[in-house]
């Protein structure tokens, strides 16, 4: 068994970036022989400028804006977690004709975040559909009115809306002309056992990559990370609690006949070493591991298992991401469907009213440069989740430009 652990520096290979005149206006300019050494910055200091907080900022960037969007962010500006569910579902399927419909609608606590995480398992294929929030066992109208619009095709059961956790019987009339199936449950680390038994029978088998998370309320932000490549791909969320294996999730792994490979999230500060020693019953055993939340999310962006093929492996330009304030993980469980469709985004969190060391030196890895034809990308993308108050005008405007392709040396 091996105890892998992966942090921010050890997963990204830094990649340093060039500046100056791009080697199409100097071929223009017939001045090719003439560059400086410069020009052609391979050094560490070229990065480290990059890698670093802007010198100055402009107080009125925010005035009289008529959007929220920039060329290479995306935001979907609601902090209210049950109308931040409808946007994600409105952008993610436009439901103008049969393709981009979803197939199964998925309907989950806003009270109950663990029960809430485990079900984006279920926004992947055959369901393919979001996960909209139900409040107090009760359907929001805004909630109701997005199920009218997207009219759900039905997963390969036929089953239109999925219903997570336990709700009130005027839930059930209100969407009387649907079909309806319910997990039942108000305890997280059973449900989400629960959830990974409906999806193996759903998809056929029980797949051995497995994650293991903390539903402990002071884990929560480690967890939630998981939510976006769980959304992705095959692999469930299964919870360990007050650092023991409940028995609902050690009867699920014992499912695997010794033969897991399990990913753990979070240092030994959220998930012990003594905890990790007792996963190895069930199979081998990674560690997934960070510091402090926004530090993990980046670990997870960069970590791939080549064998298995778990993990984001983004350490090269070309993808995108989700970016969340870190107080705000219900939006962020709501943004699970980014990891779905379209760009395929991990999660990075952001924590407080700036950006990271670890993340500057992460978005200068991922940094996108063109040789000579900029057309020809590779291009980034990021969704900022929540309005300017979870995330401000400014650190968009910071990504959005750390985001942008440039020439090999300079300009674009």
């Amino acid at each position: 068994m091996k105890n892998v652990i992966v942090n921010t520096m050890s997963m990204m290979a830094f990649v340093f970036v060039l500046f100056g005149c791009s080697s199409e206006e100097v071929n223009r300019a017939g001045e090719a022989e003439e560059q400086s050494e410069s020009a052609h910055d391979h050094s560490e200091a070229a990065h480290d400028a990059f890698a670093s907080v802007p010198e100055e900022v402009n107080e009125q960037a925010t005035a009289n804006l008529l959007h929220s969007q920039m060329k290479n962010t995306t935001r979907l500006a609601a902090d209210d977690p049950v109308e931040f569910s409808v946007w994600v579902s409105q952008l993610i399927w436009p439901a103008t004709h049969e393709q981009n419909r979803p197939g199964a609608v998925i309907l989950v606590p806003v009270e109950n975040w663990g029960i809430a995480l485990a079900s984006t398992t279920l926004i992947h294929h055959p369901n393919d559909g979001p996960v909209l929030f139900t409040k107090n066992g009760e359907l929001p109208a805004e909630v109701l009115q997005e199920i009218e619009r997207l009219q759900p095709k039905g997963n390969v059961n036929g089953t239109e809306i999925m219903i997570m956790g336990d709700v009130e019987e005027e839930l059930f009339t209100a969407l009387g002309n649907y079909t309806v199936e319910q997990i039942k449950g108000k305890e997280p680390v059973k449900f989400a056992s629960d959830v990974e038994q409906y999806f193996s029978d759903l998809v056929g088998e029980v797949n051995n990559s497995v994650l293991i998370a903390s539903v402990d309320e002071d884990a929560q932000a480690f967890s939630v990370i998981a939510g976006h490549w769980i959304a992705h791909m095959n692999e469930s969320l299964l919870y360990v609690k007050d650092d023991v294996i409940p028995e609902a999730t050690a009867e699920a792994l014992a499912m695997r006949d010794g033969q897991a490979t399990i990913y753990v999230l979070g240092s030994e500060a959220v998930i012990s070493e003594q905890l990790f020693t007792e996963l190895e019953e069930f199979g081998a055993v990674q560690r997934i591991a960070g510091t402090t939340p926004a530090e993990m999310s980046i670990a997870f962006a960069t970590f791939r298992d080549q064998e298995t093929q778990v993990g984001w492996g983004q350490t090269e330009p070309g993808h995108g991401w989700t970016f969340a304030a870190v107080d705000t993980p219900l939006l962020a469980i709501a943004g699970a469907p980014l990891g779905h469709l379209g760009k395929h985004t991990p999660l990075i969190w952001i924590d407080g009213e700036d950006l990271s060391e670890d993340l500057y030196e992460y978005l200068a890895t991922v940094r996108p440069t063109f040789a000579d034809n900029p057309m020809a990308g590779p291009y980034n993308h990021a969704y900022i989740l929540g309005t300017s108050q979870s995330i401000s005008h400014q650190l968009q405007g910071i990504i959005d430009e750390k985001l942008e392709i440039s020439g090999e040396h300079g300009g674009h």
